[in-house]
């Protein structure tokens, strides 16, 4: 379960020039591979920790993900085909652990392509992909800049698509006029803080109160959510709360009489929410990640290969572990596969360039490569995102709706907010 990500004092700037000049001198070597060898992908994120709910379900993932694929034959390229091996580093959440396990799966491991959460470990990765020009993936298209140029964010454009949420929520509850927001006040929560803000302000929502920043360190919920819902709110915004946040925070609402509309990004194990508060009290919380068995996740649209089969299996060997990253890391795989074979190669400047070469196969939908107005760079691929709303205690998505529709008639609010909260690419140090 995901607990806390507190700021570590150490900034992007700092933290590389204190270790461009120990990364650079490396010398690192590119990745080599004989014809028909096994082709090797590292999977750099925390797998202990505070932060693993983040990396552990995703190399769960992304290990069934490769035996589906070495059972139908391996990756097809062009000279023959390849099984596909992950190779894991525990990075614990720590730049300087990622910084040497990005060293060691390239030098020694000898991968092809390395998946990250990213955050605050991409700072000490970064001099390692300058220097050897590796392909990086992140969740965390923050992480972008116009001098992140082997770093792609292909899976989640995250806060971006929790505008689709209020969007949808506007159009089909239009009696909810008034919300309120709470959030911790760190790297994830600020963003999504501006993103819900500008959404927000786009559905003609008003806000009772400005967003209420809490200490990461908080752990008596009680009082945030007194004074929360003291102005009589329609909706409570849990904003990008963590697991340890919006499970308590649900327990107060629960318990101190909350009868209102509750949105938030995620809701992890959201059948542990309902067993301490009720079903009918968890009706129609709406939040962005849904579960795998949906039936709407079986349209000609999807672009992600199987997914009740694969949540099917994932559930039937890691029961009661299913999250928001379950999927994400295997959904990038899925990309970076056709990329490579539409390149007829796993070398990481032809998998960048064929992955780019038009529109992109997003998990939910064909999707564009963009960014440059929020991020510096068009590395983030965005297109439709499920809005999702738990319903008789299961999850289920209500709709797909469009990022860039909701960007191309709201985007000055986005940036206005933004732009409030210090966090446009220029902004961040």
């Amino acid at each position: 379960m995901i607990s806390k990500i507190v700021k570590s004092g150490l900034t992007r700037r700092t933290f590389l020039k204190s270790t461009a000049v120990t990364a650079l001198s490396a010398g690192l070597p590119g990745a080599s591979r004989a014809a028909g060898s096994t082709i090797r992908i590292g999977f750099l994120a925390p797998l202990t920790g505070a932060v693993a709910a983040w990396g552990k379900p995703g190399l769960d993932g992304c290990q069934i993900w490769a035996e589906r694929v070495n059972a139908a034959g391996g990756i097809k390229l062009g000279d023959g085909s390849h099984e596909i091996e992950f190779v894991s580093y525990d990075n614990e959440y720590d730049p300087a652990k990622a910084r040497t396990g990005a060293t060691k799966l390239i030098r020694e491991d000898g991968v092809s392509f390395i998946m990250m959460l990213g955050g605050d470990t991409w700072p000490g990765v970064q001099p390692v992909a300058d220097k050897t020009g590796m392909l990086f993936s992140t969740l965390l298209p923050s992480d972008l800049s116009p001098d992140t140029s082997t770093l792609i964010a292909p899976a989640e454009v995250h806060p971006i698509y929790n505008v689709t949420g209020v969007e949808w929520l506007a159009e089909n509850k239009p009696e909810l006029k008034t919300a309120v927001m709470c959030a911790q006040d760190d790297a994830l929560g600020l963003p999504s803080v501006a993103t819900y803000l500008a959404a927000f302000e786009a559905a003609g929502i008003e806000m009772l109160d400005a967003p209420l920043l809490f200490d990461p360190a908080t752990t008596d919920f009680a009082p945030v959510v007194t004074r929360l819902i003291s102005k009589d709110p329609d909706i409570v915004c849990l904003d990008t709360c963590y697991s340890d946040y919006v499970h308590p925070i649900a327990e107060q609402l629960f318990q101190q009489g909350f009868k209102g509309q509750i949105i938030s990004c995620t809701a992890d194990f959201y059948d542990q929410m309902i067993a301490k508060t009720s079903e009918e009290f968890m009706e129609g919380f709406v939040f962005q990640f849904p579960d795998f068995d949906d039936p709407a996740l079986n349209g000609s649209n999807i672009n992600f290969t199987d997914p009740n089969g694969f949540y099917a299996e994932y559930n039937r060997r890691h029961p009661g572990q299913w999250g928001a990253v379950s999927w994400e890391y295997a959904s990038i795989m899925d990309l970076w596969k056709a990329a490579a074979e539409k390149a007829g190669s796993a070398s990481p400047d032809a998998v960048a360039a064929a992955m780019k070469d038009g529109k992109g196969k997003h998990a939910f939908g064909d999707a564009d490569w963009w960014g440059t107005e929020l991020f510096g760079i068009d590395n983030a691929l965005v297109g439709d995102w499920p809005v999702v709303a738990i319903e008789q205690g299961k999850a289920r998505i209500k709709d797909f709706r469009s990022i860039p529709d909701w960007y191309a008639k709201h985007g000055d609010l986005l940036v206005k907010h933004m732009q409030a909260y210090d966090q446009m690419w220029d902004q961040r140090s």
